[in-house]
């Protein structure tokens, strides 16, 4: 029987009460166990306490001083997503005693705390890559229409892991990254073909010049593309043998953001570079007079 707690050198230790073997052979000797009151009078334990035979935990763990007992349970046939939420919701349904309180931990709140930190590093990577782009181009002009890539990349894959279940993991955000580097690359190489053939090979800028540099570009953009396709379909169709269940939703947001990179890089972008470039140019022409 638990009567009260020992602090010794920051640890807290159970006092528990041991009664010989012969008074503890069933339940009714144990209620007819003597305590001593104040007056040196006796009374049976059943007279002054509840006893009763309980499932009590065999291990009690202690962080600091306040001590805990883990509830596990394992998930089978849902997200962990969901499921910690109608945890959750129960959770608030449910009146503790005095100074007790749940706290939900495991897989799925470690993830969430991994997405904080990687949400931050996205936005310090687009940032960068912003940046990096105008330095490349040298007008914020040509930077914000090759960055407009990167969102719709990134909603593409968003779309990809919707049709396939809805479930984000880190896996899925490892691919955002990895789609959001190849929508970069793509924009990049368009519009710096777009100049090359403008300053190198002195082609006019006109519509002519906007399809001409779309249509060289198609070739390589599509057979990249396509083979990063081609051999990340197996893992998708194939995803659920052991060994693969993490590469998976990697492969289905990496598919996704490649189709919608593609059409924008092969689409959009011409379209806005027929609006944007000559007034990129002239920027970059007065930025260069003035230096």
């Amino acid at each position: 029987m638990n009567v009260g707690y020992l602090f010794e050198d920051q640890k807290i230790f159970d006092v528990v009460v041991w009664s010989p073997p012969e008074v503890r052979q069933s339940l009714s000797d144990v209620r007819d166990v003597l305590v001593e009151k104040t007056d040196r009078h006796h009374v049976r334990l059943d007279e002054i306490a509840d006893v009763s035979i309980v499932s009590v935990p065999t291990v009690i763990k202690h962080f600091g001083v306040a001590p805990y007992i883990d509830v596990v349970a394992n998930v089978d046939g849902r997200d962990l997503g969901s499921i910690s939420r109608d945890v959750e919701s129960r959770l608030q349904t449910v009146e503790f005693p005095l100074e007790y309180y749940p706290e939900l931990l495991g897989e799925f709140v470690e993830r969430q705390d991994a997405q904080k930190r990687i949400l931050g590093v996205a936005i310090a990577a687009l940032i960068g890559i912003f940046l990096l782009l105008q330095a490349c181009f040298r007008s914020w002009l040509l930077a914000l229409i090759a960055f407009l890539a990167l969102p719709a990349s990134a909603a593409g894959g968003v779309l990809a892991v919707l049709i396939s279940g809805g479930v984000v993991s880190l896996g899925s955000i490892v691919g955002f990254f990895a789609v959001l580097g190849i929508a970069a690359r793509n924009g990049i190489l368009l519009i710096t073909h777009y100049q090359h053939l403008e300053g190198q090979e002195g082609v006019p800028f006109d519509v002519d010049l906007v399809i001409r540099g779309a249509r060289e570009r198609m070739t390589p953009i599509l057979a990249s593309s396509a083979a990063t396709i081609a051999a990340l379909l197996p893992i998708v169709f194939f995803g659920l043998i052991p060994g693969l269940e993490v590469v998976q939703p990697t492969a289905i947001v990496i598919i996704g953001g490649l189709v919608a990179s593609t059409l924008v890089t092969l689409v959009v972008l011409p379209a806005l570079y027929l609006v944007v470039g000559s007034r990129a140019d002239r920027q970059l022409d007065l930025g260069l007079a003035s230096a």
